[in-house]
């Protein structure tokens, strides 16, 4: 079963992925080491070449859960996991990594308008949502794994913050 732990850059994928007792696939590092069509200068990043990904990750899956880390990983996988985090805390992680004013803005505006959920929602059959606000990787990881092993769900609720959010458009 594959499973995609994904969401906005910043909600904790990388550090709550360590933590989960399942095989973790990197899926940015698999774009990194040559899954990619092109680059994109003008706003950092690598444009993912989709096939080669689901062609890879398929060879990947196997009788128990193999979760897909990264915020693409939604379209790989039947079952999504994203992780949301409040644009105020998300803008204080990336800025801590030295993101560009612009890509912080651009990441706390997709966080708010729920764009990877939507995507989620509209490609995988099963979405569950976590707010990660307030909790420790180590809770994070605890809902997950309750989640895959059936003892608790997170459906889709959406989080409304576009109220809360601030842009620097300077």
């Amino acid at each position: 079963m594959l499973i995609a732990l994904t969401g906005t850059p910043g909600t904790g994928k990388t550090t709550v992925s360590a933590l989960l007792p399942y095989p973790v696939v990197d899926v940015n590092a698999l774009v990194k080491g040559g899954l990619c069509i092109r680059s994109d200068p003008d706003r950092g990043c690598l444009e993912a070449d989709m096939e080669g990904l689901a062609d890879k990750v398929r060879e990947m899956d196997g009788p128990g859960p193999v979760v897909l880390e990264g915020h693409i990983s939604h379209h790989l996988a039947d079952l999504a996991v994203v992780l949301r985090l409040h644009p105020s805390q998300l803008r204080s992680r990336l800025s801590a990594r030295g993101y560009p004013p612009a890509k912080v803005n651009e990441n706390i505006l997709a966080e708010a308008l729920d764009v990877i959920l939507v995507e989620a929602v509209e490609r995988c059959d099963r979405v569950w949502e976590i707010d990660t606000t307030g909790l420790s990787p180590s809770q994070v990881a605890g809902r997950i794994q309750d989640a895959v092993e059936g003892r608790e769900q997170f459906p889709p609720r959406g989080m409304n913050w576009l109220g809360e959010i601030e842009i620097d458009l300077g």
